[in-house]
């Protein structure tokens, strides 16, 4: 695998287990064409998918897929490809034999498992790897699916679809939004607060006026009490006012 195609892959799982929750071993539901595929090829599909995927994997095949095979048992070569589908964990479908004499194609049978309740989310949080176009193009609606394929001998994994990218931007969006409607709401209350201290103050200074107002009016009658006429001209003095007696005999 090239170093740049590699990178690329690495980042996608980031992405998905960033946003979608995907965790290491990563499940890996294979079809009967994929592994009839890297069979024929001779191409280590375990090894090819640990390292495409960046991580331990488990992988797991429907009965639905393994009946397929089955059904081809006696034509050339099968025989170490269902050899190898043996060796992979099954996973229930739910599509019995006794109810389903026949399998179910691949993609009605992997978009039961995937979404069998039509909610358009991945909930196990599947990795698929089907060589069946027609699949990829249905699971590409389900926001967070990777899908892997092989196209000449190269395993690829496709890069996000439209609907999990949409899904992304719409969740980008939605925090952007959140973050916004925070800071707004926590300027509106710092500025309440910062009003209120304002006003708090205002009101302490009209107190303390009005406190040293009234000190200074009591004050007042105290100092003109005190308060002396130093410069008023004073009356002459009556004793000096009285005439001298003039001595007997004049």
């Amino acid at each position: 695998m090239r170093g740049k195609r590699s990178k690329q892959y690495r980042k996608l799982m980031e992405q998905y287990e960033m946003h979608y929750g995907f965790r290491k071993p990563y499940q890996v539901i294979v079809d009967s064409d994929m592994i009839t595929e890297t069979t024929r090829l001779k191409m280590d599909m375990n090894v090819l998918l640990k390292k495409t995927l960046h991580g331990d994997i488990k992988p797991l095949i429907t009965q639905c897929s393994i009946r397929h095979l089955y059904a081809h048992n006696t034509d050339p070569g099968m025989a170490p490809i269902i050899a190898k589908a043996k060796e992979i964990e099954r996973r229930f479908c739910g599509h019995h034999p006794d109810a389903h004499p026949e399998p179910l194609p691949t993609g009605e049978c992997l978009m039961s498992v995937i979404d069998g309740k039509n909610t358009g989310r991945n909930k196990h949080r599947y990795v698929v790897a089907t060589q069946d176009a027609e699949l990829r193009r249905r699971l590409r609606q389900i926001p967070g699916v990777p899908l892997i394929y092989v196209n000449r001998g190269v395993m690829i994994m496709e890069p996000m679809a439209s609907a999990t990218e949409g899904e992304l931007a719409k969740e980008e969006r939605g925090k952007f939004r959140a973050e916004l409607r925070g800071a707004t709401k926590r300027k509106r209350e710092d500025d309440g607060a910062e009003a209120e201290a304002k006003k708090d103050g205002a009101e302490k200074e009209g107190e303390e006026g009005e406190g040293e107002g009234a000190e200074k009016t009591a004050e007042q009658p105290a100092k003109k009490k005190k308060k002396k006429n130093y410069g008023k001209a004073k009356g002459p003095n009556p004793l000096a006012m009285k005439k001298k007696k003039k001595p007997a005999g004049q």
